[in-house]
């Protein structure tokens, strides 16, 4: 059996589209299967600093395209997690470097000996989109609950509806402040659906966790206690085929919790909720 080839794209830049293909990548091959990360966004990468590999990169996509190293050569196995490997882009070069038909191959050889392929898309809908796109069969549409954000997502499901081999595509809503949902300052996750008419796979709070874990080189998912790293386990739980009920993400959590909970015991009504005991 074949493994599934899923790319993770946005549209807009500045989503976290590579943060979720890192935690995407890690949670799956925490779970037990065999995943690769492609990043394909040539001239500006950025997944092997998510993952902390940025000193073990030797060999790129592009060194494997133009023939200087076979693939297993290119590939660096995870720190932590001997189920992941990368495959970094090139950062001396554009994008123009890899051809569809190129990474179309490439995708094909890794899916023989990996569960998931999951590439990640650069930004925008040019050339760079089209090669990101052509191995996959899958894809997940990353957007921030921004109308800019949603309406480049819309553009980004109209490609891959006209793609014949994208045989299913789902919607992953990032950085969901509940807070500023509540007041009218942010669309909801159901208003994004509603625009999208877009399956959802994900909601994923905001977290100031992932800063931390960024700067680090180390996926959200394996801090313990972090609601953006749950959330992205159970995304890649459904992704497996679970089902898997959707994060309570107007809890408080952290000092907000802590909080809630005193006034709790003093028995403090909420502002949200005034009437309720």
């Amino acid at each position: 059996m074949t493994g599934r080839v899923i790319v993770i794209t946005s549209g807009k830049g500045g989503v976290g589209k590579t943060t979720t293909s890192a935690n995407i990548g890690t949670a799956l091959a925490k779970s037990g299967s065999s995943v690769v990360l492609v990043d394909t966004d040539i001239g500006l990468r950025n997944l092997d600093l998510l993952l902390g590999l940025e000193n073990r990169i030797v060999y790129t996509l592009v060194d494997v395209v133009e023939e200087r190293c076979k693939l297993k050569q290119a590939l660096v196995k995870d720190k932590k997690n001997p189920n992941l490997c990368l495959l970094a882009a090139a950062q001396t070069r554009d994008k123009s470097a890899v051809s569809a038909e190129q990474l179309k191959s490439i995708c094909e050889q890794l899916q023989e000996d990996y569960d998931f392929v999951l590439v990640d898309c650069p930004a925008g809908i040019e050339e760079g989109f089209k090669t990101a796109i052509s191995g996959a069969t899958e894809a997940i549409v990353v957007t921030t609950p921004e109308m800019s954000a949603v309406r480049d997502a819309d553009r980004i499901i109209g490609l891959l509806e006209a793609k014949e081999e994208i045989k299913s595509y789902k919607l992953l809503v990032n950085r969901v402040r509940p807070n500023m949902v509540q007041t009218n300052d942010m669309m909801s996750v159901e208003d994004v659906c509603d625009i999208l008419s877009c399956d959802l796979i994900g909601v994923i709070p905001e977290d100031t966790g992932i800063i931390t874990s960024t700067n680090r080189g180390e996926p959200i998912v394996n801090v313990e206690d972090s609601p953006a790293g749950q959330a992205y386990i159970n995304v890649a739980r459904r992704i497996k085929g679970e089902e898997v009920p959707f994060m309570d993400i107007n809890q408080p959590t952290g000092f907000a919790a802590f909080i809630d909970k005193i006034k709790k015991i003093f028995g403090v009504k909420s502002k949200a909720n005034p009437d309720k005991e």
